[in-house]
């Protein structure tokens, strides 16, 4: 396994960016590791300064974006491998959310990573090589109640990435979407969840809070071994442009998929009533 390619991961601090950082590490990779918080970062890798590059950044600001990737490459000499990591998450019903919650949901899981693929891209595209990796969820194929801000994101972040895939496949750049099921990280925290303000009665958004925050720490998925399959992706020629990861968002997905077939067996006379 190469143990020279250097990776740009964002959320690199905490939960799964910061598994799959000490593991790029382990593995004698180099890491530009951004995060808001690198003096967390730094308590918790204190070794390998010399393959380390964190870096303090606000993914939702595009000069910030420039200069991480420029500093990036100044210090390591290219970027072989990007993890879009960084996200947020929102539970809330749709008439709940005000503007600015759902538009900061998008922005920070949509807009933010578009903006430091479009960044990126040009130095991939010179050294004709690279493997974007696109952190989606099993949440971007199905969605349950107080969840829509957060799979609309997702959804959009499976959209992009398989037009993405497309584009880039001339260059040599490879495209992979992740779709992480459960895992236990702080994700499903209470202390750490963030909640809708306008909490409507009808729609009982404490019993859904209640609800998600008890999976916390009975989550399936081990962040370590997810870490892992993303090291062996990444020496892959062909790696997979769809990957769920957890057994729970695999069959979900196969179950969505299932379920949607059916749905379009059932109405293809209508939907093909429609053709001149």
């Amino acid at each position: 396994m190469s143990t020279q390619k250097v990776w740009l991961i964002t959320g690199a601090s905490k939960g799964m960016g910061l598994e799959i950082t000490k593991a790029v590490l382990n593995n004698g990779g180099k890491v530009i590791a951004t995060s808001r918080n690198t003096e967390t970062l730094l308590e918790k890798i204190v070794d390998y300064k010399d393959n380390l590059l964190p870096v303090k950044l606000d993914i939702t600001n595009e000069t910030a974006i420039e200069s991480v990737i420029s500093k990036g490459i100044e210090k390591f000499g290219k970027i072989d491998i990007v993890v879009n990591n960084a996200g947020y998450n929102l539970l809330g019903n749709i008439e709940e959310l005000s503007d600015t919650e759902f538009r900061k949901t998008m922005n920070v899981n949509v807009f933010a990573m578009t903006n430091i693929i479009r960044n990126v891209l040009p130095h991939l595209r010179k050294q004709k090589s690279g493997h974007i990796i696109n952190t989606a969820s099993m949440m971007g194929y199905m969605s349950y109640p107080a969840n829509g801000s957060y799979s609309a994101s997702k959804y959009a972040v499976i959209g992009l990435s398989e037009a993405l895939a497309q584009e880039v496949a001339p260059f040599g750049i490879k495209v992979t979407i992740l779709a992480p099921g459960t895992f236990r990280t702080n994700f499903m925290n209470e202390d750490s969840l963030n909640v809708a303000k306008n909490r409507i009665d009808a729609y009982n958004l404490d019993k859904q809070v209640e609800q998600f925050t008890g999976f916390n720490g009975k989550q399936l998925g081990d962040p370590k071994k997810l870490a892992e399959v993303i090291l062996k992706i990444t020496e892959l020629s062909n790696p997979p442009l769809h990957l769920p990861l957890g057994s729970d968002s695999y069959n979900a997905i196969i179950e969505v998929r299932k379920n949607e077939k059916e749905e379009m067996e059932k109405w293809k006379s209508l939907s093909l009533s429609t053709d001149f």
